[in-house]
Parts: C-alpha cells; sequence; structure tokens
C-alpha cells in the first residue's frame, strides 16, 4: 500500500494536486491515489477548481474530451473516484471550460449532474435481466512492480442480497481475473453484521485469522473488507468481531 505524498494544506490545494496527478505526463504523478494511473489527456488544464460543502465543482479544459472510446467513461470513474476519496468529499460535478458535462460524447452515454460513486469504476456486469439491477463495488489486491495496489471493482448484477454478503461472497470466491487478488480465506464465513450510527460491526468465524494461535488478521484481508464496506455504506468505522468477541477495527479516514 502507497501513500499519497502532498504538501497541500486545504482540500481545494489537494483536489487540484490530484488531478494533475491523473494529467498524462504531468508533474504531479507521484501523488496519485491508489490502484490508478494517469489517464487524463496531457494537454488538459484546470480552469477552476471549487469546493461547495460535500461537493467538488471542476472545470477542466476542452482538452479533457480529447481521448478514445476506450478509455472515455475509465478517465471519468478515476476521477470522480479520485476526488471522492478525499475527506468529506462525496460529490463531482464537472464543467468543460463553463459548461457541465452531461453525456460523454464518444460513448453517447448520459451521465446526471452531480456525480458520485454510484457511478462505478472497473466495472463487470452479472445480469440476467435488465430489471432490479443493484452495484456493489469491491476491493482487490493487484501487484505491479513488486508493490500491492487496492483495486476496486463495481459488478453490476441482479443480486439483491445484503451488499456486505455480496462484498464477502466475491472475495472469499475465485476470480477469473488473475490481475487480481484476495487473501481472504476461502472458507471464511461471515456469521453476522450490524450498522449502529456510523459504524458497521461484521462478525467472523475463527477461519479469517492467518494465525489462530495469534488471533491475527492480515492487514490485506482488513483493508479489502474496509475499503469495500465504505464505499457501499456510509459508515466512518468497521469493528472486525470473530465468533463475537471483537478483535480489530479500521477507520475510514486512516484508510484514504
Amino acid at each position: 500500500r502507497t501513500k499519497i505524498r502532498t504538501t497541500a494544506t486545504t482540500n481545494e490545494e489537494l483536489a487540484n494536486e490530484l488531478v494533475n496527478a491523473l494529467i498524462q505526463n504531468g508533474v504531479k504523478q507521484d501523488f496519485i491515489p491508489n490502484g490508478f494511473k494517469p489517464i487524463i489527456n496531457s494537454n488538459t488544464k484546470i480552469n477552476t477548481l471549487k469546493i461547495d460543502n460535500e461537493t467538488i465543482k471542476i472545470d477542466l479544459s476542452k482538452e479533457y474530451l480529447d481521448t478514445n472510446k476506450n478509455v472515455e467513461e475509465k478517465t471519468l470513474e478515476a476521477l470522480v473516484y479520485t476526488l471522492t476519496s478525499i475527506e468529506n468529499i462525496k460529490y463531482v460535478i464537472l464543467y468543460i471550460d463553463g459548461n457541465i458535462l452531461t453525456e460523454l460524447p464518444l460513448n453517447k452515454i448520459k451521465l446526471p449532474t452531480t456525480l458520485s460513486r454510484e457511478i462505478g469504476i472497473n466495472k463487470k456486469y452479472n445480469l440476467n435481466s435488465t430489471k432490479d439491477i443493484t452495484n456493489t463495488t469491491t476491493y482487490f489486491i493487484s501487484e505491479f512492480n513488486d508493490k500491492y495496489y487496492y483495486t476496486p471493482i463495481t459488478t453490476f448484477s441482479n443480486d439483491d442480497r445484503e451488499k456486505i454478503e455480496i462484498i464477502i461472497d466475491t472475495l472469499d470466491s475465485t476470480t477469473n481475473d488473475k490481475s487480481l487478488m484476495s487473501f481472504l480465506n476461502s472458507t471464511t464465513n461471515l456469521l453476522s453484521y450490524e450498522i449502529i450510527e456510523d459504524t458497521m460491526q461484521v462478525n467472523f468465524d475463527e477461519n479469517i485469522f492467518t494465525n489462530l494461535e495469534e488471533y491475527h488478521i492480515l492487514e490485506e484481508v482488513l483493508y479489502t473488507i474496509s475499503l469495500s464496506i465504505y464505499d457501499n455504506y456510509h459508515v466512518k468505522e468497521v469493528i472486525f468481531m470473530v465468533n463475537n468477541e471483537k478483535i480489530t477495527k479500521t477507520v475510514a479516514k486512516s484508510l484514504e
């Protein structure tokens, strides 16, 4: 897991640095969050960037749209996920030279005025029907240059179960994508879960332990589960329990 290196003292400064990190051949590439690579056209400029409560309003130059059809949607996903990684930021309004972007022109995809992580990222589809579609984002581990990165994958499906159940089933199942890894033991069972105010308690059996004698849960397991929960639930803390005994907890702010 890498840290975001930044000299910013305000969220607006941080947002500017992060967007510049997403610009190809930009001077801020080392600031980029986990799992992302520079993807925005190298000639793109930030015209303005302002924060209004939980929303970032960003105006980019028209060069942002100078891309190809295969990466057009991925570029938007990366921008939204990067900006909403900033503490207390939930929404993004994207302008292109003063006009709100309401459609991805190459793919003809209509966009809501206000963007959030609901748009998904690195999308996969497992649909049997066009009705009752849900989306669940699960974090996996990918490896690049001998370093681990936490990579979000949004799956659209007709699965009507609670999202935490889908997350755990996804992490302890074999994925067809060999570039994605999960260190969660495939025999791990989620026994129960509960949300109390802004905290989620997840209760597992002992198979979640790496070492039964030391009651140790791998950091990679804690983080893939926690990041997945924070993306799908409005909670600030996750408490990990095993057979109803509290083992540890994570806090959303510390994972960014």
